[in-house]
């Protein structure tokens, strides 16, 4: 579909554009100035997971204003790739992007993690009011192919994007590529490997999907079984802050056992919804938890909710131990935990469910969560009916993307988080996705928009983009050694939406390759190219 123009904007529009382009200088000046204050703020306030549905914080306006989106009041107000048109912005990125990162190694942000208490809702899905493929969407003219080739070009000449690179640049409103380099080339993705992941689980799952962990109780031998619904994001800290909470477990299956009269149980647990090795093809890592249907707050054995960190070697173990512990604070003795399986005649007694998919993919994009990727990937073969280990969940991955008509020539997807080197991806399906995902007759999609982290604010990009650009540039990263990948979504400073892919390999230094794919974003932001 096309949303028209208001024609009170039309006539607005080239007055709106002067006063926008005269106060732009005094906005970023009030942005850079803002940023340690907003910060602070972050920091002070505890992140939550909430599902907000009012219009983005200030810092996000002041920002996107920057790149010339002060364009109109509601422009400016709602701050988000999509504002010209009125598509719902990224109303969620400040509570989901200030929650706590996963296991990953690149980029910063806000230490906690988790929603408000209280049962989480499911986000809101978006009206389909971005214009529609072959429509005409966007403030002002898309850019023009040679003007923004001669702008990019230097830049992906640039040494520091090593011996191997592919770029791609798409106008969101009318899927027609601008420019391109290799765009079929298959390079290693690193990290944005997750844009892929999202959309095979939105798909196949539902925005609304929650992951479950429960609690069986066996009716003629009287063993406990805790049951793990792979998710990695199950807490046992005291503020669980909208998370599925092992306490509130604990507590209910407690309670429900007492009514039975049942004071000490055989405690077991039951990891047998995965399938295959625990252990990443990479081996163990420091990213990476094995990855088992059962674990408490990523297998981090310390209080940390992002960065690397030595994990439980036996998440699940550890997992039970903690749960029999809760146990024992309820008046219940158990055994010591060791595997087993709910059989179908076991009674479920408890049950904790996460927030929805919707808010797990807006968090795994957003802090570069590799455990909650490889968890996504392998509900999206369960989904899907194939076996959920590394192999089942790449295939299933793959398939999903197929459906949608993402061309997947030269692609092998290996795993959900991108840690796999051997995965290869192209410049063209990473934009492809973006604009699926932008496409108004997928608006199950749309997390995988408003979870990409936020230059200048949010996630891996809150220490990154210095200039302008901070708050127009939403970009999933990605970084392995002699591997630089940036791929999101840019307003340009005509207020025309733009989905790019800059995929580098062979790179030598980490800053450089970073401060060249910075430029690139960048120079997208500033160019009217027209």
């Amino acid at each position: 579909m096309v949303v028209p123009e208001l024609r009170p904007w039309r006539a607005a529009r080239p007055h709106v554009a002067r006063a926008a382009g005269a106060v732009r200088p005094r906005l970023v000046r009030v942005a850079r100035a803002a940023r340690p204050r907003v910060a602070w703020f972050a920091r002070a306030t505890t992140p939550r997971l909430t599902r907000i549905t009012g219009p983005k914080t200030w810092q996000y306006t002041a920002g996107a204003a920057t790149a010339g989106l002060a364009l109109a009041a509601g422009v400016v107000t709602a701050a988000g790739p999509w504002d010209s048109t009125g598509q719902r912005t990224a109303e969620r990125d400040r509570a989901v992007a200030l929650g706590g990162a996963g296991g990953t190694d690149h980029g910063s942000g806000s230490t906690g993690s988790g929603t408000t208490p209280g049962a989480p809702r499911p986000a809101p899905s978006a009206a389909a009011v971005l214009a529609g493929l072959g429509g005409t969407g966007g403030v002002g003219p898309a850019p023009h192919g040679p003007a923004l080739a001669e702008a990019l070009e230097p830049l992906m000449t640039d040494p520091a994007l090593g011996s191997r690179h592919a770029a791609s640049v798409v106008d969101l409103a009318t899927g027609k590529r601008l420019y391109g380099t290799a765009v079929g080339a298959p390079l290693t993705p690193a990290s944005t490997t997750k844009i892929a992941t999202a959309v095979a689980a939105l798909t196949a799952l539902g925005p609304d999907h929650r992951l479950t962990t429960r609690t069986a109780l066996a009716p003629d031998t009287g063993e406990l079984v805790l049951v793990g619904g792979g998710d990695p994001l199950l807490t046992a800290r005291a503020d669980a802050r909208g998370l599925a909470d092992l306490r509130t477990l604990a507590d209910r299956t407690a309670a429900a056992l007492k009514q039975r009269d049942l004071h000490q149980v055989t405690l077991s647990y039951d990891t047998t919804l995965y399938a295959g090795d625990a252990k990443h093809p990479i081996g163990v890592n420091p990213n990476l938890a094995p990855v088992t249907a059962l674990m408490v707050d990523e297998a981090r054995p310390d209080d940390s909710t992002r960065g690397q960190v030595e994990r439980a070697p036996d998440p699940a173990d550890a997992a039970a131990r903690t749960f029999a512990g809760l146990l024992a604070e309820h008046g219940i003795g158990t055994t010591p935990p060791g595997p087993s399986k709910a059989t179908n005649r076991a009674e479920t007694l408890a049950t904790v469910s996460s927030p929805p998919l919707s808010a797990l993919v807006e968090r795994m994009l957003t802090n570069s969560d590799n455990d909650l990727a490889e968890a996504l990937a392998r509900h999206t073969a369960l989904a899907t009916g194939k076996r959920a280990d590394f192999a089942g969940a790449a295939a299933a991955v793959e398939a999903r993307l197929e459906q949608l008509g993402i061309p997947l020539t030269g692609v092998e997807v290996r795993d959900g988080s991108g840690l796999d080197r051997t995965a290869r991806l192209t410049a063209d399906v990473l934009t492809s996705l973006l604009v699926k995902a932008a496409d108004p007759a997928h608006p199950e999609l749309r997390p995988v928009l408003t979870g990409l982290p936020v230059a200048g604010f949010t996630g891996t990009l809150s220490d990154r983009y210095d200039d302008g650009a901070a708050g127009v540039v939403r970009a999933k990263t990605g970084t392995l050694t002699g591997v630089n990948t940036l791929a999101g979504t840019v307003v340009t400073r005509d207020g025309r939406a733009l989905a790019f892919a800059f995929l580098s390999n062979g790179t030598a230094s980490v800053p450089a390759a970073r401060s060249t794919l910075d430029d690139l974003a960048t120079t997208l932001a500033d160019c009217g190219c027209t």
